[in-house]
């Protein structure tokens, strides 16, 4: 079986790998071990004024619904993002699937403003101070937090047992946090969702690198099917020599 180590939250590693083919699902070992878990902050979000609000991540969407009864126009960025505004009820455009992706549409198509961006205390892109300086009033509230964990003994013992283990890896600061927890990569199958993610992962010494066609579940899903594909050939190739 092919090692799959999961480093995203646990619900959203789940959901990932339960989206796989069953049958590729029964050739792969998969190992949760989390590096990031997701604490909501519990804050007043007042929509006052705001004319329609930003999410980019589920988490956001699920935060901010809980602190709020107000639905307003969302502006989303990734097709999870947006399936979660719509089933809390929010008016939903998807737009992207990146910060620079919705930061272009807004300003090609101004919508009412202000607007307020729901995120976590980690993000980046710049979202609100772009749409500002363009001329989309746009402030910023945090409503969930994004704390780093350490790598479980299990995921130490696959990583230290000098065999092949592939690794998706889904946000910059997540990449980064496994980068410098991670001893030895000669043996590492890394696939980072888009640029950003694999810029951190430069530094390791693994043995691929590889980035998603798109920063998707499902180029990222593709991405693991064709490594997982390639080694279970090669383990065939070892096995019949």
């Amino acid at each position: 079986m092919v090692p799959l180590l999961m480093t995203r939250p646990l619900a959203a590693a789940e959901r990932f790998v339960a989206g796989l083919p069953q049958g590729a699902r029964a050739g792969l070992q998969v190992i949760y071990a989390p590096l990031m878990q997701i604490r909501p902050i519990q804050a007043m979000v007042s929509l006052d004024g705001v004319k329609g609000v930003i999410f980019t991540s589920a988490n956001g969407v699920e935060a901010a619904s809980r602190e709020t009864a107000v639905r307003l126009p969302a502006f989303c960025v990734g097709e999870r993002t947006a399936v979660a505004a719509v089933n809390a009820g929010w008016q939903v455009l998807s737009l992207g699937q990146c910060a620079d992706e919705l930061v272009g549409r807004l300003l090609q198509k101004p919508p009412k403003a202000p607007l307020l961006h729901l995120r976590g205390a980690h993000a980046r892109g710049g979202i609100a101070q772009r749409l500002t300086d363009g001329g989309i009033p746009c402030s910023a509230q945090i409503v969930y937090d994004q704390v780093l964990l350490p790598l479980s003994e299990e995921a130490q013992a696959v990583l230290s047992a000098q065999m092949d283990v592939i690794v998706p890896l889904f946000s910059p600061r997540t990449a980064c946090h496994f980068a410098s927890l991670c001893r030895d990569a000669a043996y590492l199958h890394l696939i980072a969702l888009s640029g950003d993610v694999a810029e951190p992962l430069k530094s390791l010494n693994c043995k691929v690198l590889r980035v998603s066609k798109e920063p998707s579940a499902g180029a990222m899903a593709e991405a693991v099917l064709d490594a997982a594909a390639q080694l279970s050939r090669l383990e065939g190739k070892g096995r019949a020599e």
